[in-house]
């Protein structure tokens, strides 16, 4: 069959623009943590471990960080305050693992704390809009377009993760970063695991801070990972198992 040159342009162009669509395909899936039809790739769910070993009380740097990399306002009265990750004692945060041998070693510990990317997160059931949502690699995501601040996801959340812009948070942001959006008055933030952060191959902007690499990052569901590794070697507590909500967010005492 003889194929005019007009014709041959025209099949060439359309399978260029599959090709080019397929690729377009992947890479939103890859963005979302989704693995693309037909793809062999291994589960992944996303966790962290902090070793309270290492966490050097009195250092911010690991939140600092995180308030730079995600627009995070810093607002003078404490009860507009907006936080992604944030310091407690260890007394504050485990007080039923708490014992007169636990005081002695953790006394002066800072506990970090953020998100828990639960397994079965509770937020995410309330929100009548799912401006909440948890991913396929177990990030609890937040659309702050579709959220309308009802604060039900802060009802429901028991870790007290989530913050709610009372002002306009821009005013209080020292140095806007402008590689990730801003929020507006009324809407509902929290720790996301630096999923943007992620989607370039990178880890989160905490662990990256951190002198003493206290954070480890990294997927849950591969046996060979580090997180993975240390939680077999070293003996480590989640926020309030009990509540079956299984938190991605372990600490290694």
């Amino acid at each position: 069959m003889k194929i005019t040159r007009k014709d041959f342009l025209r099949l060439t162009g359309l399978s260029l623009l599959a090709g080019g669509g397929m690729k377009a395909v992947r890479g939103i899936a890859e963005y979302a943590g989704e693995a693309p039809r037909g793809s062999a790739a291994k589960p992944v769910r996303w966790g962290m471990v902090i070793d309270l070993k290492k966490c050097q009380s009195g250092c911010d740097l690991c939140i600092k960080a995180c308030n730079q990399a995600h627009n995070i306002p810093q607002f003078a009265d404490r009860a507009h305050e907006v936080k992604w990750i944030w310091n407690e004692t260890f007394k504050a945060v485990f007080p039923f693992a708490e014992t007169a041998y636990t005081q002695q070693s953790y006394a002066a510990a800072q506990v970090p704390l953020m998100c828990n990317h639960c397994d079965n997160p509770p937020c995410t059931r309330v929100c009548p809009t799912q401006a909440t949502w948890k991913r396929d690699d177990g990030i609890v995501m937040m659309d702050w377009h579709r959220c309308i601040g009802c604060r039900y996801c802060i009802a429901a959340c028991p870790y007290g993760s989530r913050s709610f812009n009372w002002q306009d948070p821009r005013p209080a942001i020292a140095s806007v970063n402008p590689d990730f959006p801003t929020r507006t008055k009324g809407v509902v933030e929290k720790c996301n695991f630096c999923e943007e952060r992620l989607a370039r191959g990178l880890g989160p902007a905490c662990a990256a801070a951190c002198p003493e690499k206290a954070f480890i990052f990294g997927n849950l569901a591969d046996p060979d990972s580090e997180p993975r590794q240390l939680l077999r070697s070293r003996f480590a507590v989640e926020r309030e198992p009990e509540l079956g909500t299984g938190p991605s967010v372990y600490y290694l005492v």
